[in-house]
């Protein structure tokens, strides 16, 4: 699949829905890229992907979603010029649709690793015709992708509202096989005659002779209705009496290669491959052949072969053939009209055909010479392209991973919730907001003056640090929020940013942690494990981010305060609590120990607890 595809996508997306929805849907579908190369190819479950992680994020149903992907698409690709393949594919809307199987092979030199649908019609009627879709991709969406791309074609260039239905859907092989009933105003399907002098009047006139005729297709094919081959042109007469079937793949369109199929997709374009490879005359064969295979002495068309002189003409190679099946009713047969699909000079060679075995009287022998000539200049521009292409995806991972460090380092200063508010630009002040019930604790190192004047000021740091680091290692096991910490102090909150109805049991949890974590932390003075104080209160409080240059989230009330006092008025290793807090907690969770009333400066007297531990 080409990033043509993809890049629609998210150019859609990025438009209706804004960048942002965008990069999460990258992120959710785990593709791990963020720039798709429109000539790159990429893997074919890319799209699934991300239309499951779409449908679910965006609130969209899978069959609008696609068809909405499908119509943007034919918007999508005006900017790179193909709108305008569009506009001449067809006078009328049924010429563009009796064309549309025709339309990828204008995008073969660009996509020349394309796997291209195919499509005929068929029941054509005044109010509209049968139109059957195949293709080697079995995903469901892309029949909601196509009948988005009609839509769109057919309101966009022809003025016209269509009505789709489908008919079946069925899995033929590896194919998926789906059959659309096309309902839009079919006049011009009503004009259709055959002019009055359509036909030669001098029967003699349409006799031509079997060396011109040669000339003019030097690769056709004639078979009959057992699809035995009763001529071919003069290149190579070897094939004659075998079974074409046998002989040449059919690529082109996705039918089954038989004398029924054919009758019906007279309008279709044809493609054939040669089974086995071809080589030049006198050359033996690579690999070894069998004894009832095809002795043939063709070019091909590989792009894979880039071999030069001997060894190039030993390797093999396909012999490609593109044109239209002509029935012949009156001997009861098809004649193949082809041309060779050249890359370059190179098939010739291998096939040990040379240019004046092409056909004179089309553009072949011109297009392959100039193709030639341009080659080397296209390659080179190409590889430019690509390389730039390259660069610029390189560049753009470099900044989704530094955005994502950004973002990081952002969700560290302010909690997440609030920090995603004020990237999508929210003002700091539209952050604020009430929260009616949290709890609040304070914590610090006990006598840490006195330790200071024993250490030095990189000591002090280490210290710390090893402190912080071990409660911060805490926070999200038990679901808290740390508000800042100064010198030694340290404050954590929970039930804000987002509310928790048991933040109660949450701080105290967490204290409970804290409590362990000091015998982790050794003083290099003593070298005993560092003692703290902890004090807690609940109550109701207003938070919010300030500030501009390092805005932080901050909180503020009596709470606060009080929570402070419980820490400064409580005593080392214990976790001294509120009323507020006390009355919450489960006392059969909790050992909870009342230390009685307490004078509080700045609260007068207060009746509080200890939390000495969690009861097994």
């Amino acid at each position: 699949m080409y990033g043509l595809l993809l890049e629609a996508i998210a150019d859609f997306i990025r438009k209706s829905y804004g960048e942002e929805a965008w990069n999460n849907i990258l992120v959710d579908s785990n593709i791990g890229i963020t720039t798709f190369g429109i000539h790159d190819v990429y893997s074919e479950a890319y799209i699934p992907k991300i239309v499951d992680v779409a449908c679910s994020s965006l609130g969209v149903t899978k069959n609008e979603l696609l068809m909405r992907f499908g119509a943007s698409f034919v918007d999508f690709i005006h900017e790179y010029g193909y709108e305008k393949i569009l506009r001449v594919l067809g006078r009328h809307y049924r010429d563009f649709l009796n064309g549309l199987d025709n339309l990828h092979e204008y995008l073969r030199f660009g996509y020349r690793h394309l796997q291209p649908p195919s499509f005929f019609v068929e029941k054509e009627t005044s109010h509209g015709l049968i139109l059957h879709y195949r293709s080697r991709r079995r995903y469901s969406g892309y029949v909601d992708y196509v009948c988005g791309q009609l839509k769109a074609v057919a309101k966009k260039f022809y003025r016209k509202d269509v009505h789709i239905e489908v008919l079946s859907r069925s899995f033929i092989g590896s194919r998926v096989r789906v059959i659309f009933d096309v309902q839009f105003d079919n006049e011009e399907f009503l004009g259709i005659k055959l002019p009055k002098n359509s036909f030669v009047r001098d029967r003699s006139l349409s006799k031509v002779r079997s060396d011109l005729f040669f000339r003019m297709f030097p690769f056709h094919i004639v078979f009959d209705s057992e699809m035995l081959i009763t001529h071919v042109g003069y290149v190579d007469c070897h094939i004659i009496g075998y079974d074409i079937t046998h002989v040449f793949d059919l690529i082109k369109p996705l039918i089954n290669f038989s004398w029924d199929q054919l009758l019906i997709h007279v309008n279709n374009a044809f493609e054939l491959k040669t089974i086995d490879r071809v080589q030049r005359r006198g050359t033996p064969v690579k690999n070894s052949q069998e004894k009832d295979e095809i002795d043939t002495e063709d070019g091909s068309l590989d792009a894979d072969d880039s071999d030069d002189g001997v060894a190039l003409s030993r390797s093999g190679v396909h012999l490609q053939l593109k044109g239209e099946m002509k029935p012949i009713s009156s001997l009861n047969c098809f004649c193949f009209l082809g041309t060779l699909v050249m890359s370059d000079l190179s098939v010739l060679f291998k096939a040990g055909l040379y240019l004046n075995d092409l056909s004179m009287h089309d553009s072949s022998r011109d297009l392959l010479l100039a193709g030639t000539q341009q080659s080397a200049e296209l390659k080179l521009a190409l590889d430019q392209e690509q390389q730039k292409s390259k660069i610029l995806e390189e560049s753009m991972q470099r900044l989704e991973e530094e955005r994502e460090r950004t973002a990081e380092l952002l969700y560290q200063m302010i909690p997440r919730e609030i920090a995603d508010k004020l990237r999508n630009g929210v003002p700091a002040e539209d952050t604020w907001q009430v929260f009616s019930s949290v709890s609040i604790l304070f914590s610090d190192m006990y006598q840490f003056v006195n330790i200071c004047e024993s250490l030095s000021p990189l000591e002090v740091v280490s210290l710390l640090n090893a402190m912080y680091v071990t409660f911060d290692q805490r926070t999200e096991q038990h679901h808290v929020y740390k508000v800042e910490t100064v010198n030694d102090n340290y404050m954590i909150v929970a039930g804000a940013p987002s509310p928790d109805p048991q933040h109660q049991a949450r701080i105290c949890d967490f204290a409970l942690s804290m409590i362990e974590g000091c015998e982790s932390v050794v003083q290099p003075a003593t070298g005993q494990h560092i003692e703290i104080r902890i004090g807690i209160h609940s109550g109701s409080i207003v938070g919010g981010v300030v500030g501009l240059r390092t805005p932080r989230f901050c909180l503020f009330g009596d709470p606060v305060n009080t929570a402070s006092r419980m820490m400064s008025s409580g005593v080392p290793m214990k976790i001294h609590i509120s009323f507020a807090t006390a009355e919450h907690l489960d006392h059969e969770v909790y050992d909870i120990e009342e230390r009685g009333s307490v004078e509080v400066k700045g609260k007068g007297t207060m009746k509080t607890y200890w939390v000495n531990g969690k009861r097994l």
